[in-house]
């Protein structure tokens, strides 16, 4: 290389300049710096202040030639696209006083080639929020699997290993969630439509705080993930806030009847009248999740006895037999559904 450069130089002077810059990246990449590293070894080339900015995680690196971030920006003389898969995923800039220089063109082409084989090799930077758009892109069933792959890449995941999809409802930041859900792995957040969602190597709902509702749904296919995430989502309760799409089982069947279908059917609009008394739907749903009088009672506070009247007139209420089997379940079945409807 050395050799072709001094060759070519005599016949256009810029010809080993560009040259040059080309063997300078290639030492870096060999060298494997990270993104703030190729900006800092930029701006000490180019001697002015070089940016970098990703798309997907909106992260913006400016250096200046002394190697320490620069101060607020200038207008930018130069700006070239970064690119990878043809995709523009980021930008990269210099910003030179007076212009571009004669080699600026050169420097940014490489400079953005380096980026992307930095940003596919590593992904980028951990950061837990991540682009709605780009998670969007993964969990949506119109995307192909090229497209959602690519989309993975961008947002920092490996290839292998499958990706969970959690469903959210809390008052806590999604970032927080997202750290506490995955701490050791690569994990993303970002709030979409009426809930929020993560994104997720590993799962560990034990970590999950108090206040938080989640539906968690198998690895594998994204779109199919996050589908299974909201109906579980849809399941959860103050009892059981956390709920795993494979732990629902058949009772996931009732999250795919008709609305007016549910409405209509006598246990639930029972379940529908019993609920304009607080206490009674505590109650029943306190009895419905153990089985048991004296259980239902300790998880109340009260004594058994006051719980066993109690329950006597919610079954007359829902002309149910509460002590049978049978009843139990067509109680339980009643009031999940009741609360699948979202009231």
């Amino acid at each position: 290389m050395e050799a072709l450069a001094a060759r070519l130089s005599h016949l256009d002077p810029d010809v080993e300049g560009v040259i040059r810059v080309v063997m300078f990246y290639d030492t870096l990449m060999r060298r494997r710096v990270d993104l703030a590293a190729l900006a800092r070894a930029t701006a000490g080339l180019a001697e002015c202040v070089a940016g970098i900015r990703l798309h997907g995680t909106g992260r913006t690196i400016r250096m200046a030639p002394d190697g320490r971030e620069a101060a607020p920006p200038a207008s930018a003389s130069i700006t070239t696209a970064i690119t990878l898969d043809d995709e523009e995923i980021g930008t990269v800039w210099l910003e030179r006083e007076g212009g571009p220089g004669a080699l600026d063109e050169a420097v940014l082409d490489r400079l953005a080639i380096a980026v992307a084989t930095v940003v596919e090799r590593y992904g980028p930077a951990r950061t837990t929020m991540a682009d709605p758009a780009l998670v969007e892109l993964v969990i949506s069933a119109a995307s192909d699997d090229a497209a959602r792959n690519r989309a993975l890449r961008l947002l920092g995941f490996p290839a292998d290993p499958p990706v969970f999809v959690v469903a959210v409802r809390s008052e806590i930041p999604l970032e927080k969630i997202g750290g506490l859900l995955c701490p050791a792995r690569p994990v993303k957040a970002a709030p979409l439509t009426d809930v929020g969602i993560i994104l997720a190597t590993t799962v560990d709902p034990a970590r999950l705080p108090e206040g938080v509702r989640a539906g968690i749904g198998a690895g594998g296919c994204p779109h199919r993930s996050w589908q299974d995430a909201r109906t579980a989502l849809r399941f959860t309760t103050a009892r059981q806030p956390v709920i795993r799409y494979d732990d629902l089982g058949a009772l996931a069947l009732l999250a795919r009847i008709p609305e007016e279908d549910t409405r209509a059917n006598a246990d639930v609009v029972a379940i529908t009248r019993l609920a304009t008394d607080p206490e009674d739907l505590r109650t029943l749903d306190a009895y419905c999740a153990t089985g048991s009088v004296r259980q239902a009672a300790d998880s109340l506070h009260l004594h058994h006895s006051s719980v066993a009247r109690r329950l006597t007139q919610i079954g007359k209420s829902l002309a149910v037999e509460l002590n049978d089997p049978a009843g139990l379940t067509r109680a339980r079945l009643a009031l999940t559904a009741w609360r699948l409807l979202g009231e």
